[in-house]
């Protein structure tokens, strides 16, 4: 186990939550009224003069080691390597940042010799054991340690790990992106090809995978990408941006002429999916394809196991 000093230990709990996301994940923040944001991942995560609060969960906190612990759910010494390791060399937010691009660093949770927990969870909510292990064989999922929480992972152009969301496996429900992971290589598969398919978390991609082969007996082999989360634009179109994951995704893969949006259907999902069609339908024919049932497709994917049973 790495051994900190007092003097290190004091450096890290300087760095505060503001300065840490604009540099490590600057995706993550999403700016309020004033001086005040909030993260993509959690709406209620507040954070101004310094400090954070997220009012749903009724804890807060004043430095970035706070929020990587607390929210995150790295360990000390995992929280202390990624500070002491690029981030905790940064000036506070109220200092000038100079020019110089900061790499990010991934830190990725240790992995665990097994995998039954994963394929335990996943299976149960409906989705095909092969294609599970399938993706396992091909490292873009492995289950963490000691937590033993799915970990789905996107590679670079270079085969370079970059992204990294993490999922619970009990029934706590957390979620989230691990520390220094780059949106623009989220979860998706490799299959090239005209039409990509879109989701906002891996496990309606993988549960979109099998309802297509329950219903047509095959694999479907076109591209499909996770944002890793959507967020609702704002009213102003001018200020709309695309998923960083979708924009890299289409500038790398310039046969893509087609757009189905798999996205939540909800008020979230159906607004930012709108926004998407906006800002691409000149280009790209653009289709909403959302669940035929449920809120996402885990919820219709589960919806025809059960049918199945009957």
């Amino acid at each position: 186990m790495p051994y900190y000093t007092e003097e290190q230990i004091k450096t890290a709990r300087s760095m505060d939550l503001l300065t840490y996301l604009q540099n490590y994940e600057p995706t993550e923040l999403v700016k309020q009224k004033g001086n005040t944001y909030s993260t993509r991942t959690h709406s209620s995560l507040k954070i101004s003069n310094g400090k954070w609060m997220w009012w749903s969960q009724g804890f807060g906190g004043a430095s970035a080691l706070d929020y990587l612990i607390k929210v995150k759910g790295l360990s000390f010494t995992d929280a202390m390597e990624l500070l002491t390791h690029g981030a905790g060399l940064l000036p506070n937010s109220n200092t000038e940042i100079g020019s110089k691009q900061i790499e990010k660093r991934l830190l990725l949770p240790e992995r665990s010799e097994t995998t039954t927990e994963i394929i335990r969870y996943l299976t149960g909510r409906g989705i095909d054991r092969n294609l599970v292990e399938a993706c396992i064989s091909k490292g873009v999922l492995f289950e963490s340690q000691p937590y033993h929480n799915c970990v789905f992972v996107g590679f670079d152009e270079n085969g370079i790990v970059r992204y990294a969301c993490y999922r619970s496996t009990n029934d706590l429900n957390m979620m989230g992106d691990a520390a220094g992971s780059d949106k623009r290589y989220s979860f998706r598969t490799n299959s090239e090809g005209r039409k990509l398919h879109v989701f906002e978390s891996p496990v309606d991609l993988l549960s979109y995978m099998t309802v297509v082969n329950l219903q047509t007996g095959i694999w479907l082999a076109e591209p499909m990408i996770s944002l890793g989360g959507v967020y609702e634009p704002g009213r102003d179109p001018a200020n709309r941006k695309l998923p960083v994951a979708l924009q890299n995704m289409l500038e790398t893969h310039p046969e893509v002429t087609s757009i189905a949006l798999h996205l939540d259907n909800d008020t979230a999902g159906r607004a930012a999916a709108c926004s998407i069609e906006d800002q691409l339908k000149t280009k790209y024919n653009i289709r909403m394809e959302f669940p035929p049932y449920g809120k996402d497709f885990n919820n219709y994917l589960m919806h025809l196991r059960r049918k199945q049973l009957n």
